[in-house]
C-alpha cells in the first residue's frame, strides 16, 4: 500500500509501526510529535518511563528508541516517502533523540520488504529447537547490522558459554538487588490487564537446567512459573558498535531491529539477554579482548527455531503526538 498524502489513517499506521518496536521491559520510552509544516516526526525520550536502576545512564532507553526509529523509517518508505533521519539533531534539546522527515519519493532500499515483519516480530522467551541456523542466514543478519553501523558477532561454543556465564552472574545480581528486583516487578502487567508492561504469558518459562539464563521478572521466581529444559547448544550473537556514545546507542537500536525483522522474515525467533549489559564490569567482558578492533557490546541475542512469543501490549502513540 502506498500513499501520496499524510492523512490520519497513514499517520496512525506510521506511529503504530514505530511503537511495535521492542523496548527494555516493554517500557516504550518514546514520545512522538509531528511538525505538519515540514512533515517531520520527532521522537523524544519518555524519561518518566525509564528504568533508572536497571538502566541508570539511559543506554537501553536509547537502544529502544533506535528500534522505533528503524520501524518508522521502514513504514515511511512503505507509504512512498524517503525517510530522512537525523540523530540527536538539537543539542539544546537532549530529550529529542531523532527526527524522521518524510522526504521525496522513496528510492528502492534493502529493507523495503521488512514492513510485514514489523507486525509479526515478537520476542520469544520459550525453548528453541536444536536445529542450527544456516550460515547464509547468519551472514544476512550480520550484513543487516553492518548496514546500520554495527557488527554482529556469531559466538563460538566456547565464547557462548562465557557469555551465558556472565548473563547468569548478572541475573543473580539482579534478583539479589532489591531496587532492581522491584523495578522489574513493576513492569509485569497486572492480572486485570492494566498497565503497559509485559503480560505474564509473554515471560516464558525458566530453564531448570540453567543452560539459558532467562530473566526472572518476578524477582525470586514467583509461584506458578514453569520450569523446562532449554536447547543444549543455543545460538548466541552479540551486537556491538565501535564507539559508545548516545548516537552509537541509537544506531545500535536500529541495527538490532533490522536484525530482528530480518530474522522474523526467515522464520527465526529471538530473545534478548540483556542482563550482563546492566552491570558495567560484566558488559566489558562480553567482548573479546583478542579482537583486532575495539568495540562495545550493545545487545546479546539468542536466535533459533521455536514457538513465537505472544504480543505485548502497545500504546496507540497518537495520544502522545500533538498535531
Amino acid at each position: 500500500m502506498r500513499s501520496a498524502v499524510l492523512d490520519g489513517t497513514t499517520l496512525e499506521a506510521l506511529v503504530s509501526a514505530a511503537v511495535a518496536a521492542p523496548s527494555i521491559h516493554n517500557t516504550q520510552p518514546w514520545r512522538f510529535r509531528l511538525d505538519p509544516d515540514t512533515l517531520t516526526v520527532e521522537i523524544r525520550a519518555a524519561t518518566d518511563r525509564a528504568v533508572r536502576h536497571i538502566d541508570p545512564v539511559g543506554r537501553a532507553l536509547h537502544v529502544s528508541v533506535g528500534c522505533a526509529v528503524l520501524n518508522l523509517r521502514i513504514a515511511v518508505e512503505h507509504f512512498g516517502w524517503e525517510p530522512v533521519t537525523r540523530l540527536l539533531p538539537r543539542p539544546d534539546q537532549p530529550d529529542l533523540l531523532a527526527t524522521v522527515r518524510l522526504g521525496g519519493i522513496a528510492k528502492p532500499c534493502s529493507y523495503a520488504s521488512l514492513y510485514d515483519s514489523v507486525w509479526r516480530r515478537h520476542t520469544s522467551r520459550f525453548p528453541f529447537s536444536e536445529r542450527p541456523l544456516p550460515t547464509a542466514v547468519l551472514t544476512e543478519l550480520a550484513e543487516a547490522a553492518h548496514a546500520e553501523g554495527a557488527r554482529l558477532h556469531h559466538l563460538s561454543p566456547l565464547r557462548t558459554g562465557r557469555v551465558l556465564h556472565l548473563a547468569r552472574e548478572a541475573e543473580h545480581r539482579n534478583t539479589a538487588d532489591s531496587d532492581r528486583a522491584e523495578e522489574s516487578r513493576r513492569w509485569v502487567r497486572e492480572a486485570d490487564g492494566s498497565g503497559l508492561g509485559m503480560p505474564a504469558e509473554t515471560l516464558g518459562p525458566q530453564d531448570f537446567l540453567g543452560r539459558v539464563p532467562m530473566r526472572d521478572f518476578g524477582a525470586h521466581r514467583h509461584a506458578g512459573v514453569l520450569a523446562v529444559p532449554f536447547e543444549k547448544r543455543p545460538t548466541i550473537v552479540v551486537l556491538t558498535t565501535a564507539h559508545d556514545r548516545r548516537t552509537d546507542w541509537l544506531r545500535a537500536g536500529q541495527a538490532l531491529e533490522r536484525v530482528l525483522l530480518l530474522a522474523t522474515a526467515h522464520g527465526v525467533r529471538a530473545s534478548l539477554l540483556h542482563q550482563a549489559l546492566e552491570w558495567p564490569d560484566l558488559r566489558e567482558r562480553l567482548v573479546s579482548s583478542a579482537d583486532a578492533r575495539p568495540h562495545h557490546a550493545q545487545m546479546v541475542i539468542r536466535l533459533g527455531y521455536g514457538p513465537g512469543g505472544p504480543a505485548s501490549p502497545r500504546s496507540d502513540g497518537l495520544g502522545r503526538m500533538p498535531l
